[in-house]
């Protein structure tokens, strides 16, 4: 470890190394020349010639593609240092191992064509790992809401006591916007294309004077070098780079998924308060330095600190549309370099422990039902009334005497500190003709859960087990948090 500069705390204690590798420098570079690879043999293909001769031959393209994974680092830096362009001191050091097609590499290109092209394609393979451990989240929650569906649990508007839920329903909340981040990004990835090669302002010019201004030609480039490369097809119009909304419609998926994270995490370090969920906390863990005692929820507060970089960090594209230059202006560059990347390691980091702390939530069923059973009286009200009223009470006096009852109960819990004695209240009312014993029974959680434990089992069987099922490849992920 280096400890005499700044080292990113995304690369060095949250991302992956495989979502590091993909915006790497290696990454980059073996993109460039396999974009190089295919520019030539697209205009060989083609039939690119001068005076009737062909201009590329086979032997160039195989030399090409002989060094086109073992890339002369040492010699593109030095020549960066006298030239101070980093795509022309690539094209000088693939030129040095392949002096044979030194004069055919990024013939009609500029150098957006590398860099334009490899950032989409960058972005392509890091949607591709998102997507894998999203579908990977999605599962984990389903199984622990297929798990939990029928456990009856408080649920809370504005955080006060409402009419109770299950915990397998409430977990359902958090996977249906994940379940939205999936589609949103699905849509976003199957509609990436390549910039292609269009030159300096977008026109294909230099394109129109290679192939002496044959349009029916010029019109195949495109199709050819995005088929090459993977994609469907390139964009139709460009200046000299692809659309920066691009960057925005890709960032802003990024910030849909940690804003589901967000809330997810917020609600489990809530639950953890109360002592009903606690997120997964190792043998040897520390949660405080001072207070031995304490199990902090460090990993979805983590999440909830990423999650705010990532939400202020898709400004960043958004700004760079905004304010670029008819065909292109350079004040794009240095955000992009740390924007995109940052944001999809950030993202990386809160997928693993979104997938970490999902795969080991413990419950507590007796505090669920302890705390449910505590302001169940007071839910259990309008059944009580109805069946006073069907023994032949007045319906408007029973309300107001149980509205009356459940402010004293409420005055003993919170002024005198007692249990909640609103079931004893209402049994010693003579109005209501019950006793004691028989408001008991009435007060099955079960019964006061609506349709929660049917609602999950179509959501999961109609909605999230046909993403599942399509996925399959994708899952079977395991993650390690470092910190």
């Amino acid at each position: 470890m280096q400890t005499d500069c700044y080292q990113s705390p995304l690369s060095e204690r949250y991302a992956s190394k495989e979502m590091q590798y993909i915006f790497s420098p290696d990454m980059k570079f073996r993109t460039w020349r396999k974009l190089w690879i295919a520019l030539a043999e697209t205009e060989m293909e083609l039939g690119l010639s001068r005076n009737g001769e062909p201009v590329i031959s086979m032997e160039q393209i195989e030399e090409l593609k002989a060094h086109a994974e073992d890339i002369n680092y040492d010699v593109a830096r030095e020549r960066e240092k006298i030239v101070r362009h980093d795509v022309m001191s690539h094209v000088y050091a693939y030129g040095q191992q392949c002096p044979g097609a030194a004069g055919i590499i990024h013939l009609g290109a500029t150098s957006c064509y590398v860099g334009d092209n490899t950032d989409i394609i960058v972005m392509a393979e890091a949607l591709k790992l998102v997507k894998k451990k999203l579908v990977n989240v999605m599962n984990a929650l389903a199984d622990f809401a297929e798990e939990y569906k029928a456990l009856p649990t408080l649920a809370f508007t504005h955080f006060q006591p409402a009419q109770p839920t299950t915990v397998g329903k409430r977990a359902c909340l958090w996977l249906q916007e994940f379940m939205m981040d999936f589609e949103d990004l699905e849509y976003v990835l199957s509609g990436l294309k390549l910039l292609g090669s269009k030159g300096t302002t977008g026109t294909q010019a230099s394109f129109l004077e290679l192939f002496d201004g044959d349009q029916e030609t010029i019109d195949k480039i495109d199709p050819m070098i995005a088929k090459k490369m993977g994609f469907d097809a390139c964009y139709p119009v460009s200046g000299q780079t692809y659309s920066r909304k691009v960057d925005v419609r890709v960032m802003n998926v990024l910030s849909g998924i940690a804003t589901t994270a967000h809330k997810m995490s917020n609600d489990i370090r809530l639950l953890q308060h109360l002592k009903e969920i606690e997120e997964p906390f190792e043998k040897n863990q520390i949660g405080s330095s001072a207070m031995a005692y304490k199990r902090n929820p460090m990993r979805s507060e983590r999440i909830a600190s990423l999650v705010r970089f990532v939400i202020v960090d898709a400004l960043n594209p958004a700004f760079t549309s905004a304010t670029q230059w008819f065909e292109r202006t350079l004040d794009d560059s240095a955000n992009k370099r740390l924007s995109i990347p940052e944001g999809f390691l950030a993202v990386d980091g809160i997928l693993d422990l979104c997938l970490n702390v999902v795969d080991g939530l413990v419950v507590y069923p007796k505090v669920i039902e302890k705390r449910l059973r505590s302001e169940l009286p007071f839910m259990a009200t309008e059944n009580i009334m109805m069946d006073a009223v069907k023994k032949g009470g007045n319906r408007q006096e029973l309300h107001e005497r149980i509205r009356e009852l459940s402010m004293e109960a409420g005055r003993n819990v919170k002024v005198e500190g007692k249990e909640n004695n609103l079931l004893e209240l209402i049994a010693q009312d003579s109005g209501f003709q019950v006793t004691l014993e028989e408001l008991e029974e009435t007060l099955e959680p079960s019964r006061y859960v609506g349709c929660s434990k049917e609602q999950v089992e179509a959501f999961l069987e109609n909605h999230i087990r046909p993403i599942l099922r399509e996925n399959a490849a994708l899952l079977g992920l395991s993650v390690k948090i470092n910190v």
